[in-house]
């Protein structure tokens, strides 16, 4: 599979997670023939969305304009685009306000005369905090502070990505204090983010849950055969996060991993998200958080990484898995779960 065959097999996941209907996606992939189109092609669609005044639209495109990464020009033209019409779209939420912390985010609920609960929101290796952050609003009529921010080294985050990159959690959690009811903090942390937040959830009790989809665990960091058939766009942007080529990625994270012990001694409620055909994690992963994780929910989808076919019921679910974490939201928990009981159990 060639680089340009990469990028069009995993940015269909991420268009999905965008409301993109597959065919408007697969129209415009079938115009792309390299690397200059590519970018060129979604940045059209966004400047076309953005100029019939549809900026949310026009974010998602831009977005995939400048995916895996801003690794040039055009692509940091495209991440600036996506930030400016994301910036339209929020003129109509003035709740949602900049983040003041150690990387950039959106918020809503800070600074409430009653501290709320905290809900952290961040992505994976390729997801940046405008891809998610219009939860916000429905966070806020849920009652929570959120926080919507992107890992380490994605994005605008310049913390490193290292193995003390789950220092981040503590530190966002610091920079907020005060502010909302760190006490009650849960972290939604999808893919790649999700070890780090578990790992987080090892050293601070502050956070009350851990809630992801698609976490490498330890079997990703060490077992070398299942490396050798990671796709290549992973190690690619995995190499360029950590700052070292891709050769030499897979020794200088083989210590990141946690190991059954730790994921054992975790005291907190976990649930996640897991893809039997998961080309990017391996099964070992998914069996080692249900050996050793006490009490840990888990949905599984007969889907490939991120399960793309199925991002409405992942949606539904994790939010309710928030809510039951919490305790309380009886009519919310009631609606969500008739909601995800539909698009689960449907002919």
């Amino acid at each position: 599979m060639t680089h340009l065959d990469e990028l069009k097999n995993y940015v269909i996941a991420h268009a999905r997670s965008q409301g993109m209907p597959p065919e408007h996606s697969a129209a415009i992939l079938a115009r792309i023939h390299d690397d200059d189109s590519w970018v060129r092609e979604w940045s059209a669609e966004g400047d076309r969305l953005a100029a019939g005044d549809q900026p949310l639209e026009a974010n998602a495109h831009y977005i995939m304009a400048r995916f895996p990464y801003a690794d040039g020009p055009a692509r940091q033209e495209a991440a600036a685009r996506s930030r400016a019409v994301f910036d339209r779209w929020r003129a109509g939420f003035p709740a949602i306000r900049p983040l003041e912390g150690p990387a950039p985010g959106w918020t809503v609920g800070l600074d409430d005369p009653t501290p709320r609960p905290l809900l952290v929101l961040t992505g994976g290796i390729i997801s940046v905090k405008e891809q998610w952050a219009a939860v916000l609003p429905q966070l806020d009529a849920l009652g929570f502070a959120g926080i919507v921010t992107e890992m380490p080294r994605v994005g605008e985050n310049p913390v490193p990505y290292d193995a003390d990159a789950w220092r981040f959690f503590p530190a966002l959690l610091d920079a907020v204090e005060g502010r909302a009811d760190t006490g009650r903090t849960y972290l939604l942390a999808l893919s790649f983010s999700g070890h780090l937040a578990l790992r987080a959830a090892l050293h601070d009790d502050r956070i009350r849950g851990v809630v992801g989809a698609g976490a490498p665990l330890h079997h990703f960091f060490t077992d070398e055969s299942w490396q050798a058939r990671v796709p290549g766009i992973t190690t690619e942007t995995l190499a360029h996060l950590a700052g070292t080529d891709p050769g030499k990625v897979y020794p200088l994270i083989r210590d990141w991993a946690l190991t059954p012990e730790e994921l054992s001694a975790l005291r907190v409620p976990v649930a996640h998200v897991t893809s039997l055909r998961d080309e990017i994690i391996p099964p070992a992963d998914a069996a080692l958080l249900r050996e050793r994780v006490s009490g840990v929910r888990v949905l599984e989808h007969d889907d490939v990484h991120g399960a793309p076919s199925s991002f409405a019921q992942t949606r539904l679910w994790t939010l309710l898995s928030v809510l039951r974490i919490h305790g309380g939201y009886a009519p919310q928990r009631v609606a969500l779960t008739k909601e995800f009981s539909k698009l689960r159990y449907a002919s």
